[in-house]
């Protein structure tokens, strides 16, 4: 059975079950918590702790994930994949245990020709938490499974939670037995070593595990929490690995044999001149580009592009390790071109956009494909300098230090460093790779912890929310100040009955002007003002639950209680500052797409009072001249005076329409379309606007920059921010113009003829400087004495000497003193507040002892310097303009004499 049949028997089955097909989501998460989506569940997130209310009561997908947690052993077992589909069916408040095993046993053993995948049923295990006696007696009792084939785990080898207190519940997980030419026989009963001890895991393979979200768990670590209760809402959510299935029902060994990956494999032999079977590390290495190229494909396609961080950074990595594994087999020349055209012609059946957008998926491989062929050169480069120091002091290791160097500044991978030491005779320092890999992983692991966010415990604001039966009224978009109700108050997170100025509160209203702060555009600030007398400043507008704005804030007089009348009233000047960036950054989006094309698309976005950021997928630099045509797009249709105006309406007529949605941003059926000039600029967006473009009075748009691989990013100042800075650079431009005493228009000229006679005259003294070392060096070859058989030239320069010209005067020295016996040259000078030192040795010197790294060493650490180079030639600074002398006199102290 091929796998995209796999795939349509799922969902056909589901949805003949009353499940709402939901198609699958992004490989890039939405959840800031994961840089991908790792698991059929995660777009379900929200309904499943309860952030969001369900749509539906039952859903199916076939979700895209990618995990790399496991990269390295990616091609050596049977279960680790990059890329993986996972399918899944969802009940939210709807069925529960006897539901999910009933659904998954009549798929997994029912008939391929009525629409089952045909399993055999003596060949299926089940592992159940030892506590679930309601799906033990279920399958035992009703679908008629052996017990002794049931095998009951303590909780924390059957258990699910987020990792934070909210939902949590146990699983059932069916595995099938491939037979005893994969393994030993698993014993009969309850054993906890089994499954997952090594010599039964090929054998006894998972390929569903239902989720049965049942408990409230409380604060804990690891798997040591309490669990509190029952929800009020059970949920079912399950994961069925395709690919798994795939090779279970298509009789191969392990994933990278079914349909769907194994051409690559083929086409890599072809490529290679290797046969897939014959050896174990190339078998492994095919293994790798077939899963990699997979996943680099599909990547793409979801929007991502290689870059040195995040994503990026995963995509960039899976594209070097299929490169350097086809390598690795002998084949040295592009391969890309040849094996992403078979990954799309296996996996469009499944997913039908591969063909469509492949000219640009290729695009982005293959450049990126070409970039680490270049990386290869240079690092090659940078390999056979460290052979070359190796080499020079008699050593017969490459540091791990310097192997981590290579790996991390040149892309270089280890086992390619491993590989090429051993072609010339070298060992790598493993262990000292791997601990200076350590070292950056835990720093990695560490920032990744201070930045994630995670599930915030909602289970207070959801029932807040379920107590209102609705969402909160937002007025925001006609009124600025409407007369409401205190509905809750909280204080350091918990309820309360009554509070006393002073005091941070959160405050729920019955209805609010506020915006809370959602799709980049900065919440509201204002007043609320309580009946009783009490005063609350809002500082902060959030949704930790949608629906349900909670104002963050200071009660600065009075008292405020739950029940009380108030009258809530946003800050006016700031909700149209922040307005008219809000518009500005709809303006600046379609001027882009006009200059730059339909792909120039956002990215993200940020407007606060006066000033926006607008972030977009750009391959390039923008060029200086499409700003100023974007900025003069914009500005002109400020005095056109466009309407903005906005519209609810169903999804899929937005989008008939043109309009433009946020890569990755989850919207509902009926969504609101906010529309500038008619049909010039249409967005999907929920934030405030001006009601015609002239209120924006100005934009400006003052930086463009990189933030990551093909995202580029503009900041603009917009209305009264704008004008002051455009006021500010006219000031500067005019005390420009009356200092070179022309006017504005002539300025640039100006300055570019004086910055131009500036490097002339530099030039001219540089070529000064070195005529007169030239004739200088002349008279100094006289000064040479012999130091224990050594010809010794010791010379301070003084004030105003470069480096670079003590290096050109040092190595003239040395040729003058020539190679018929030892010869060193030691010049010292300074060039400003720090002295410079360089020291060169002849052939003869290095023979007799004399090295020039050594000597550098004591005329350095003299004057309070440092420096290094070899034997030839050594060049050191930071000292001492007033140590000078010592430096030459340490020197000459190290060849064996007093100065």
């Amino acid at each position: 059975m091929r796998t995209s049949e796999i795939h349509r028997r799922w969902l056909d089955f589901f949805a003949k079950k009353q499940h709402e097909v939901v198609p699958s989501a992004s490989l890039v998460s939405s959840d800031p918590s994961i840089l991908f989506t790792i698991a059929g569940m995660v777009p379900f997130i929200p309904y499943i702790v309860g952030t969001e209310k369900a749509p539906y009561a039952r859903a199916v997908s076939v979700q895209k994930c990618i995990r790399t947690n496991d990269i390295e052993n990616v091609g050596r077992t049977t279960r680790h994949g990059t890329f993986f589909q996972m399918a899944g069916n969802f009940s939210f408040g709807d069925y529960f245990k006897k539901g999910a095993i009933d659904f998954s046993w009549e798929l997994l053993t029912g008939s391929q020709d009525e629409g089952g995948y045909g399993l055999d049923p003596e060949r299926l295990w089940i592992t159940l938490w030892e506590q679930d006696q309601e799906s033990f007696d279920h399958l035992v009792e009703v679908v008629g499974f052996p017990a002794e084939r049931i095998v009951r785990l303590p909780w924390e080898e059957s258990c699910w939670d987020t990792g934070q207190p909210g939902p949590a519940g146990s699983t059932g997980e069916w595995h099938y037995d491939r037979g005893p030419e994969f393994g030993p026989d698993a014993p009969r009963g309850v054993l906890p070593e089994w499954p997952g001890s090594p010599e039964a895991e090929d054998r006894y393979i998972e390929i569903w595990n239902l989720v049965f979200d049942q408990f409230l768990r409380g604060e804990g670590k690891g798997k040591d929490y309490p669990l509190l209760g029952e929800l009020d809402q059970k949920s079912i959510d399950t994961g069925l690995g395709v690919e798994r299935l795939a090779y279970i029902l298509q009789g191969r060994n392990n994933m990278y044999e079914i349909d769907q990956v194994f051409p690559v494999i083929e086409k890599a032999q072809e490529l290679s001149g290797r046969v897939y079977g014959a050896d174990g590390e190339d078998d492994v290495r095919l293994r790798v580009v077939a899963d990699h190229v997979r996943s680099a494909l599909m990547l793409v396609a979801d929007g991502v592009k290689p870059g040195n961080e995040g994503r990026g950074y995963v995509l960039r990595r899976l594209i070097r390790r299929a490169v350097r594994s086809m390598r690795l087999l002998g084949y040295d020349d592009p391969s890309m071109p040849a094996l992403l055209p078979v990954s799309k012609d296996v996996m469009k059946e499944s997913y039908p956009q591969l063909e469509s957008d492949f000219s640009r998926i290729s695009d982005v491989v293959y450049a990126e494909e070409e970039a680490f062929r270049r990386t290869l050169a240079s690092g090659t480069t940078i390999f056979d300098q460290l052979v070359g120091g190796v080499r020079e002091q008699g050593g017969r290791s490459i540091a791990g230090e310097d192997a981590f160097r290579l790996h991390d500044t040149f892309g270089f991978p280890i086992d390619l460093t491993l590989e090429m030491a051993q072609e010339v005779g070298l060992s790598v320092d493993e262990e000292g790779f791997r601990s200076a890999m350590s070292e950056q992983r835990e720093r990695a692991r560490a920032d990744a912890a201070a930045k994630k966010t995670g599930h915030t415990d909602t289970a207070l604001y959801n029932r807040l929310l379920g107590q209102r039966g609705e969402a909160v009224p937002f007025l925001g978009y006609t009124e600025s100040s409407v007369a409401t109700t205190l509905e809750s108050v909280l204080v350091d997170g918990a309820l309360v009955d009554t509070v006393r100025a002073p005091a941070d509160v959160e405050i729920v209203l019955a209805s609010t002007p506020f915006y809370a702060e959602m799709g980049g555009q900065l919440a509201d600030q204002g007043r609320i003002a309580l009946t009783g007398g009490g005063i609350i400043e809002v500082d902060d507008v959030q949704a930790p639950v949608k629906g349900l704005p909670v104002h963050r804030g200071r009660l600065v007089e009075g008292e405020a209680h739950p029940g009380e009348s108030a009258i809530a009233t946003i800050d006016l000047e700031r909700r149209g500052a922040i307005a008219r960036a809000h518009t500005a950054t709809h303006m600046v989006h379609q001027a882009l797409r006009e200059e730059l094309g339909e792909g120039a698309t956002q990215a993200g976005s940020e407007n606060s009072p006066g000033r926006m950021r607008f972030d977009f997928r750009f391959g390039q630099a923008v060029p200086k001249s499409s700003l100023e045509e974007v900025e003069g797009r914009v500005n002109t249709l400020l005095q056109q005076e466009l309407e903005v105006t906005d519209a609810q309406m169903p999804i899929d007529e937005a989008k008939a329409l043109g309009a433009q949605a946020l890569f990755g941003e989850k919207y509902g059926d009926i969504v609101r379309v906010v529309s500038i000039g008619g049909d010039w600029s249409r967005e999907l967006c929920g934030g405030t606007h001006v009601p015609t473009t002239g209120a924006l009075g100005s934009v400006n748009l003052v930086g463009e920059s990189s933030i990551g691989s093909g995202v580029r990013r503009v900041d603009a100042l917009v209305g009264l921010n704008a004008y002051r800075h455009q006021a500010k650079e006219k000031a500067l431009v005019s005390q420009l113009s009356e200092i070179m005493n022309v006017g504005a228009d002539d300025l640039p000229e100006r300055v570019r003829s004086l910055a131009q006679r500036l490097r002339d005259t530099e030039k001219q003294l540089a070529a000064m400087r070195g005529a007169q070392l030239q004739a200088e060096a002349g008279r100094l070859v006289e000064s040479a004495r012999t130091i224990n058989g050594t010809r010794v030239l010791l010379h301070d320069a003084g004030e105003g000497t470069a480096a670079g010209d003590l290096r050109t005067l040092v190595q003239d020295l040395r040729n003058r003193l020539g190679e018929d016996s030892p010869a060193v040259v030691a010049v010292v000078g300074a060039d400003g507040p720090k002295a410079a030192l360089v020291v060169a040795t002849n052939a003869a010197a290095r023979e007799a002892g004399r090295r020039a790294g050594a000597l550098l060493k004591a005329g350095a650490e003299a004057m309070g310097g440092r420096g290094g180079g070899k034997d030839d030639m050594a060049q050191g600074g930071g000292g001492d303009p007033q140590r000078t002398s010592q430096a030459l006199d340490a020197i000459a102290a190290a060849l064996g004499a007093d100065a």
